[in-house]
């Protein structure tokens, strides 16, 4: 049996193995999950929900456990893997009322009763990234179980514990033997599965464009449906009628959250030329009181990177580029990167690739059209921000920015009770919201003749 070392990217420091299962392993716990999905979509909506509850509180009685099992395979800030351990059982708590509120409709025709009936696929397989490995997991299985569905996961090999450790929190929860499985291993082997097995018949993916394309196009081929949660290049937009405080003050957060390794990173800053110069000197004493170190201690606000490989991609963003300023990152073991501050053109590769990494492009912009121009210049359209002070502009530039989640005087983008997903290369389908389990559904249309 293979295994995957999984290091700690604050020290450099292996502390533990993980096997990786097999293709003959993955076909296993998919055909356990057909066997308890067929029970768990007859029981009652109630039982349903009751369980799904459950498993909420379960999983908020162990908010301090899951935080530092992410703190340690992940690298985040502690205060930020306490918010997602609670945000998990939050968005199990939103779903839990979804089975008694999902239904079809009578439709009125001649000659009889028309009814939709909406069924569960069956069996869905979810593919987890490693930036936000609880959070974003949850957003696949609590609605997808809310549905009806039986649940195979794939997280990333980095990150597997905290989403292993709540499939033990649903077993202890009373969710069915079978019925949610973490499946580690290699994408190329169990992810793979899951997009050619014949029983999975829906698959999830978040991460990046170019693995989403070749999963979206595995799907295709198997004709089965996909949701994919992809690539971002977000922009900031900062117009001359700004708070420029506020917005200078937020802006680290936008993008420095998570080292940088968020599809959502507001990592182009547009800013109106006239206030451009005031902008960057309100800019750089923010980044420079951003703090940086051991993810353990409460008072930081960003951890290390992933791996040193992944920041010697990070370090290459910035061959030849006009670096303007930077804060501080500790030295030593870890895998640190600073947070960093670009100055660059629309056509640089700095402000059109996606880096997942603590670097932020600042660029200028003359007017409504040039903001809105810029910020569609890129293939991505997953986020962004708009920071004005005009009602009426900000609902103009919201119109015009092709991107599926914006904020206005925020860089807030994820609230488990609104959609979420890109549009472009960042994605097909939405998370989150109250229409989500109903994505895990397919509608049956049945005539009754009178």
């Amino acid at each position: 049996m293979s295994v995957h070392t999984l290091v700690d990217p604050s020290t450099g420091v292996a502390f533990a193995e993980v096997p990786s299962a097999s293709t003959d392993e993955t076909d296993a716990a998919i055909a356990r999950a057909v066997v308890a999905q067929r029970a768990w979509a007859a029981d009652s909506p109630f039982a349903r929900a009751s369980v799904l509850r459950r498993f909420a509180a379960v999983v908020r009685d162990h908010v301090d456990e899951l935080a530092r099992l992410e703190v340690r395979e992940a690298g985040h800030p502690i205060a930020s893997a306490e918010w997602e351990a609670e945000h998990v059982a939050q968005v199990l708590d939103y779903y839990a009322g979804a089975p008694e509120r999902l239904s079809g409709r009578q439709i009125p025709v001649a000659g009889g009763l028309d009814v939709t009936f909406l069924e569960p696929y069956g069996v869905v397989g979810i593919i987890v990234p490693w930036n936000f490995p609880m959070t974003i997991a949850s957003w696949g299985f609590a609605p997808a179980l809310a549905a009806g569905n039986a649940v195979v996961l794939k997280p990333a090999e980095l990150t597997p514990l905290t989403a292993i450790r709540l499939a033990e929190l649903a077993l202890e929860a009373g969710i069915p033997e079978g019925l949610f499985t973490v499946i580690p291993g290699a994408g190329p082997v169990v992810g793979q599965r899951f997009v050619s097995h014949p029983d999975v018949r829906k698959v999830v993916f978040t991460g990046s464009t170019r693995v989403g394309t070749e999963v979206a196009a595995g799907c295709a081929r198997a004709l089965k449906p996909v949701t994919l949660e992809l690539g971002g290049k977000s922009a900031n937009i900062v117009f001359a009628d700004a708070d420029l405080e506020r917005a200078a003050e937020a802006a680290p957060g936008a993008v420095f959250d998570n080292a940088g390794q968020d599809c959502c990173a507001r990592s182009r800053i547009l800013v109106q030329r006239s206030v451009y110069d005031r902008f960057l000197e309100l800019l750089e004493p923010a980044v420079g009181n951003w703090v940086v170190g051991d993810p353990n201690d409460r008072a930081t606000q960003m951890g290390p990177l992933i791996s040193a490989g992944h920041r010697d991609r990070v370090a290459g963003f910035l061959d030849g580029a006009d670096v303007a300023f930077r804060g501080s990152a500790p030295d030593g073991g870890g895998f640190w990167f600073a947070p960093t501050v670009v100055l660059a053109s629309p056509r640089d590769r700095i402000a059109q690739e996606e880096i997942f990494g603590p670097v932020v492009a600042v660029l200028p912009f003359d007017d409504e059209a040039d903001a809105i121009r810029l910020a569609n210049d890129t293939i991505y359209g997953l986020a962004g921000s708009i920071w004005t002070e005009n009602l009426a502009r900000a609902v103009r530039v919201s119109r015009g920015v092709r991107s599926g989640v914006l904020s206005v005087n925020s860089h807030s983008s994820v609230r488990y009770a609104t959609p979420f997903g890109g549009m472009k290369a960042s994605g097909l389908g939405r998370e989150l919201g109250p229409d989500a389990a109903e994505q895990f559904t397919q509608t049956k249309n049945v005539f009754f003749a009178s």
